[in-house]
């Protein structure tokens, strides 16, 4: 595609302009008037897109239309070569000029193409009237990975599908200013809830009414992370190995590499250390999921346990493994993990890890700088004697080791606080707590 072909695009872009978008909580005070990269990153069809055309919409405000273009590569029409790259910008200057016109240009999947990180480093530092955002399903954009060249000249912002406060708003669920006593509009969020544990929060997904539809579409969605952000990004020569593995790990509640591999070789499955923890590595680049280790001050014993995997979105869990029934309690653990990646992503400075003693376990351990900040423990119903005991014991134990007195399990609709063992335990319902709710 020539410098022609890209002056098509331009003008499509004019002609067509933005969608009907239904907004998200996106920072109002994103700085695209300052000189630095934006980069939208998160998991394929969590709203990356969409951000960006509220952005534009958002834009389109104060700054006239011409001046704001979107290209989408990975439209077919785009050849992906440098050539492709190389001849956007005099496209766009051919079209519109460069008499010192302030431009905005909003990149959609640039890290598909090739020598892009070089491209970008190259036209930013040549173009100053020209603010570029980017994004990407890939960490290559985030903050943490993104090339050596573009370091010191992007901000991050990582993208998850919905949280739950969004996806009652586009369920059309309003909460009342004391809806905790209101019975009808509490069961309306509790239904919400139900929904949001099954189906996720993929904005397409919670739009679509048909179950039938939902399933496929997770399908696809799923298909497509292992073609497009896994298999060719990374050149994988057995995509029906990496299927197997991810299936695995969606079948468990931790990934051990050594375990991995011998359960594959079982199944008649070659597969070598090296390439699990490869796919693993890919698997995580892509959003689909991400690790959390064991907590302890010692390297060797965090590489001697167990990660726990968790996964972008729990409708991959109900939708994709083997599991005939409904493992709220899963489920549950795996939208709380969500959330405080969320939480990270707004304060770098969070670490998560897992707890686990002799006689127990603490899911979460939410540390931030040297101190332990907050234990968590995830239990759907603890309304049994022998498991309450359990978690309430197993966080005494880490609250004693790790010097840590805020202790919380948050539950399906158990509200209180308890003394137990001489220390505050608060109990809090996951609607709750998810919605920023709980004191």
């Amino acid at each position: 595609m020539q410098w022609r072909d890209m002056e098509f695009l331009f003008r499509e872009w004019q002609d067509i302009w933005l969608p009907d978008i239904k907004e998200r909580n996106i920072e109002a005070s994103l700085p695209l008037h300052v000189r630095k990269i934006i980069t939208f990153t998160g998991i394929r069809r969590c709203g990356k897109t969409y951000a960006m055309f509220q952005l534009i919409k958002r834009l389109s405000n104060t700054v006239p239309k011409e001046n704001i273009f979107y290209v989408n590569f990975e439209d077919e029409r785009i050849e992906k070569t440098k050539e492709s790259l190389t001849a956007l910008i005099p496209a766009l200057m051919k079209l519109y000029g460069n008499s010192g016109k302030k431009y905005f240009l909003f990149l959609d999947e640039l890290q598909v193409m090739p020598e892009w990180s070089r491209w970008l480093r190259r036209v930013y530092d040549t173009y100053r009237n020209i603010s570029f955002v980017v994004s990407g399903s890939s960490s290559q954009l985030s903050g943490t990975k993104i090339p050596a060249e573009l370091r010191g000249r992007a901000l991050n912002y990582e993208m998850h599908p919905l949280s739950f406060a969004e996806f009652l708003i586009f369920k059309g669920v309003e909460l009342e200013r004391h809806f905790e006593y209101s019975e009808r509009n509490l069961s309306a969020v509790k239904r919400a809830l139900d929904e949001y544990v099954e189906y996720g929060g993929f904005p397409e997904i919670a739009l679509e009414e048909s179950v039938m539809n939902r399933k496929k579409i997770i399908q696809d969605y799923f298909k497509t992370i292992i073609s497009r952000d896994i298999a060719e990004r990374h050149n994988v020569k057995k995509p029906y190995l990496l299927n197997d593995f991810l299936k695995l790990l969606l079948n468990t509640k931790e990934f051990s590499m050594t375990k991995s591999v011998n359960t594959l070789r079982s199944q008649g499955k070659s597969a070598g250390k090296e390439t699990i923890i490869n796919y693993a590595k890919y698997a995580e680049e892509s959003y689909f999921c991400f690790f959390i280790p064991i907590f302890s001050y010692k390297i060797k014993e965090q590489m001697r346990y167990p990660q726990k995997a968790y996964f972008a979105d729990t409708s991959f869990i109900t939708n994709l493994s083997l599991r005939f029934s409904k493992d709220y309690g899963r489920l549950y653990e795996n939208l709380v993990a969500i959330e405080l990646t969320r939480a990270i992503a707004k304060n770098p400075r969070l670490e998560i890890y897992y707890w686990k003693n002799k006689s127990g376990e603490v899911d979460f351990v939410v540390k931030e700088g040297l101190a332990v900040k907050k234990l968590i423990q995830v239990c759907h119903d603890i309304e049994y004697y022998d498991v309450k005991k359990r978690e309430t014991d197993a966080l005494l134990d880490a609250s004693k080791e790790l010097k840590c007195n805020n202790m919380l399990i948050i539950t399906d609709n158990k509200e209180s606080t308890e003394d137990v063992g001489g220390k505050k335990i608060r109990f809090v319902p996951m609607w709750k707590w998810l919605l920023g709710l709980d004191s």
